[in-house]
């Protein structure tokens, strides 16, 4: 990268075109200074190959001026370069996939997991310079993705969770203790779990309240999402003819997810339907920013010199020629 230290000196360009205005105004209006009686024989006489020559000195000057002030505004070159330092986040997505996510409550055409997976993957495209690891649990627990940063490999095993994958069952507390697991060793300074489930724990060795606690002395903040509508639901079973939906009494124990938020420093949020279910994950984006510092560093060299020692050459060249070759008789 070229650049000029200090440019304001590169107004003073502007006196050379005066300088040559004046030059031409001088030449056109000089006259001769010795006198003859008789101009015939001067007739004869032919101009010099010097003569023809002499403007080279007014250019000679105008260049040596012209480089002197580019020396003046202190040319340079190098470069500037960033480093941007990032403090990243750690994030484990915990995600319910028990039978009960099959529900249609937060939407007329998907089902609870479905919607969830649709905010799942907005959230995880809006992050950058975050780990981002994903655990997912029903009755028992275990990790679908650990942390990364290939948000595509991410994003592939994501569409890959289906309800069924393990027991069935809500073993909140399992999930919670999974998820801590792959957080409580990373250096990361923030650490979070987000933790999505539609019923009440029922499953389990590990109690919910216990595992936020464990969470909270390692550091870890819980925010928890409580998802669908409480009472009667429509989920899907499998029968002897194919899948049909029944009523099924359903419930969310929101005392104890809220208790968990508590416990760690986060926060519980209720999603009722597709669109509450992306505002709650993109609050919770905004909630959790990845800190970011950058540092610029420039390194450049003078170049002065190599319009500074031309300068003084074309001038002192302008001088002895005007002294010798071109110089005038008064």
């Amino acid at each position: 990268m070229f650049r000029f230290q200090d440019p304001i000196y590169l107004l003073l360009l502007l006196v050379l075109p005066a300088l040559v205005y004046l030059y031409a105004r001088k030449e056109t209006r000089k006259k001769g200074s010795l006198r003859f009686p008789d101009v015939g024989a001067l007739k004869q006489i032919r101009p010099s190959l010097w003569l023809k020559w002499r403007h080279v000195l007014i250019a000679l000057r105008c260049a040596g001026i012209c480089l002197l002030i580019l020396a003046l505004a202190r040319p340079q070159f190098g470069r500037r370069s960033r480093e941007v330092l990032t403090q990243g986040i750690d994030i484990v997505l915990a995600v319910d996939v028990s039978t009960s996510m099959e529900a249609k409550d937060l939407d007329s055409y998907k089902n609870r997991l479905d919607v969830c997976k649709e905010a799942v993957a907005q959230f995880i495209q809006g992050r950058s310079n975050d780990r981002i690891g994903m655990v997912i649990f029903a009755g028992e627990s275990f990790t679908q993705c650990p942390l990364t940063l290939d948000y595509g490999v991410l994003l592939t095993l994501l569409d890959n969770v289906r309800t069924g994958m393990v027991e069935d069952g809500t073993a909140i507390g399992m999930g919670i203790a999974t998820a801590v697991n792959r957080l409580r060793t990373t250096p990361a300074k923030s650490k979070v779990v987000v933790l999505l489930t539609d019923g009440v724990n029922n499953k389990g060795e590990i109690d919910p309240i216990t595992a936020a606690k464990a969470a909270a002395a390692v550091g870890v903040k819980i925010y928890t999402i409580g998802a669908g509508s409480e009472g009667t639901i429509m989920q899907k079973v499998d029968g002897m003819f194919g899948p049909r939906y029944v009523p099924v009494q359903v419930e969310i124990d929101e005392k104890v997810l809220q208790e968990i938020a508590r416990i760690t420093g986060g926060r519980y949020y209720r999603a009722t339907d597709s669109r509450k279910m992306e505002d709650v994950y993109n609050e919770i984006s905004r909630l959790e920013k990845t800190d970011i510092k950058t540092k610029e560093y420039e390194e450049y060299s003078e170049l002065f010199g190599y319009f500074l020692g031309p300068s003084l050459a074309l001038v002192a060249l302008e001088v002895a020629l005007a002294n010798t070759r071109f110089r005038r008789i008064p």
